[in-house]
């Protein structure tokens, strides 16, 4: 009876813990945000609505272990299995055909997007060697932030001994805030390190 009961206690799912940064944005961010722009309701404040993780391989016909270690590097960098995107159009000048297997890209909601998010800016960023802030100018002009990481070596997921060649990536921030002011005192309130001019 016992080594039932405890077969069926490792047979329960594990749960990540609850993230953090959804704590403090509760606890601080959201009441800071609310007193700076003095919204007459709480539900104007602005919040993470998803973060989009894109990265380009080209052409995948010439090297088609080039996507498969791409999709793996994003499993591991986002926690979500990244979805294959294909070319809707053929441009000639890329050598790029209608239907061709170009890259890969994943979106990320709720704990998932508040984990990464928090990785991203505690630890990811901080490893960017001379790093000096992010560009305040990357918003597009209704409250979504985006910015380009060169390397996906700076996350401490990806294993050194499985590294074959490097891969840049865009990271698009989307955020519930209707002017990029409002998206830029949220998101550093949310830590991210955006440079003043």
């Amino acid at each position: 009876m016992a080594r039932k009961a405890k077969e069926e206690v490792s047979a329960a799912p594990v749960s990540l813990p609850k993230p953090r940064l959804r704590e403090k944005y509760k606890k601080e961010v959201a009441p800071k945000v609310h007193e700076h722009f003095k919204y007459a309701s709480v539900m104007q404040i602005p919040k993470l609505e998803k973060i989009v993780i894109n990265m380009g391989t080209g052409a995948g016909d010439k090297d088609p272990k080039h996507l498969e270690n791409s999709v793996r590097d994003m499993q591991l960098i986002a926690g979500q299995k990244p979805v294959v995107t294909i070319a809707k159009k053929a441009i000639s000048n890329f050598k790029v055909r209608e239907g061709m297997k170009i890259g890969c890209k994943v979106t990320l909601r709720g704990d998932n997007m508040y984990h990464f998010f928090d990785k991203l800016v505690t630890v990811v960023l901080p490893r960017i060697r001379d790093f000096q802030g992010l560009s305040p100018k990357s918003f597009d002009g209704r409250g979504n932030y985006a910015m380009g990481l060169k390397e996906q070596l700076v996350f401490p997921e990806i294993p050194y001994d499985t590294f074959d060649r490097i891969r840049g990536m865009d990271i698009i921030i989307c955020t519930t805030a209707k002017t990029d002011e409002e998206a830029r005192v949220f998101l550093k309130a949310m830590g991210l390190p955006l440079r003043e001019k």
